[in-house]
């Protein structure tokens, strides 16, 4: 069989296949999980740890986060109420049902963590940010970029991870 008579409808879709945009679910989950716009913070040389600047650097990064997740809020709502039918077939009805039931969730999660946020800008703005609330020591600028509502240092909350493991707290 020549090469040009070669069957490529199913079986070498590979190469042909488009890069797929991101779908509705991994939007969502991007805007959960963290930040669409950030720049990590370089530290002047000699510069004091949780210096105004650093204070002020993630104070925008948990407003904006904040903001994001303020955003999807609102579109859930809308989207639960623009998409809400009542449909004649039950399996209709419970997939709707099922949908906005995780929404729901999702968003009360969002909920928890935007008091969180709001938490950890109150520490903020009492300079009472950046420091572990177990041992007093520095939690890190990296750290705290990658979860800037932390309020324990690396090895304070490994210790408590592992006591919740052992105790089932």
């Amino acid at each position: 069989m020549p090469a040009s008579a070669k069957n490529t409808d199913s079986t070498d879709t590979s190469k042909t296949r488009a890069k797929k945009a991101p779908t509705k679910k991994a939007n969502k989950q991007a805007a959960s999980e963290g930040f669409t716009d950030f720049t990590p913070y370089e530290p002047k040389k000699g510069e004091e740890y949780m210096s105004s600047s650093q204070l002020d650097h993630f104070r925008q990064m948990l407003l904006n986060w904040k903001q994001e997740l303020m955003e999807e809020v609102d579109r859930t709502m809308h989207h639960m109420q623009e998409d809400a039918a009542n449909y004649a077939d039950p399996s209709d009805r419970a997939t709707q049902e099922e949908e906005f039931s995780l929404e729901l969730r999702t968003r009360d999660r969002e909920r928890k963590l935007i008091k969180k946020i709001d938490k950890t800008l109150d520490n903020i703005d009492r300079d009472d940010y950046g420091f572990c609330e177990s041992c007093g020591v520095e939690i890190g600028i990296r750290r705290l970029e990658a979860r800037p509502t932390a309020t324990q240092c690396i090895d304070c909350k490994t210790l408590a991870e592992i006591k919740e493991r052992q105790t089932g707290i």
